[in-house]
């Protein structure tokens, strides 16, 4: 009876162990992601591998350009998809380039992510 206490008792301390640390100690909170399949998809060439520069050309000003280095996200809206663009050092050096892309609806509802490129585009 006695060990069962005990177990029950400490499983809120072990849980508190378990934390992910403090924010200096934890990873960026943007998606780290590299060689993405994505870039194999026909319809996302246009922004798979592109530098902010390039991405700024093709879909106009970012609504939200936000850097945690080492990566970047830049975001992208219309009224029918919203476009996140994540950015890192490429190995070589040069310019932060696109390596994974997310798309969704206003409300949050998935969109598909080349008719979304298309989309933005578009405007």
């Amino acid at each position: 009876m006695k060990a069962k206490f005990l177990i029950l008792f400490s499983l809120p301390a072990l849980a508190a162990c378990a934390s992910t640390g403090s924010p200096s100690t934890r990873g960026p909170s943007l998606p780290a992601v590299s060689g993405s399949p994505l870039s194999s998809i026909s319809g996302l060439e246009i922004v798979m591998g592109k530098t902010a520069d390039q991405l700024t050309r093709l879909f106009g000003n970012p609504q939200l350009d936000i850097s945690e280095p080492p990566a970047r996200k830049l975001q992208f809206s219309s009224g029918a998809c919203i476009l996140d663009a994540y950015l890192y050092p490429q190995e070589s050096g040069g310019p932060q380039r696109v390596t994974h892309i997310d798309t969704r609806r206003s409300d949050g509802a998935a969109v598909d992510r080349v008719s979304c490129v298309k989309a933005l585009r578009l405007r």
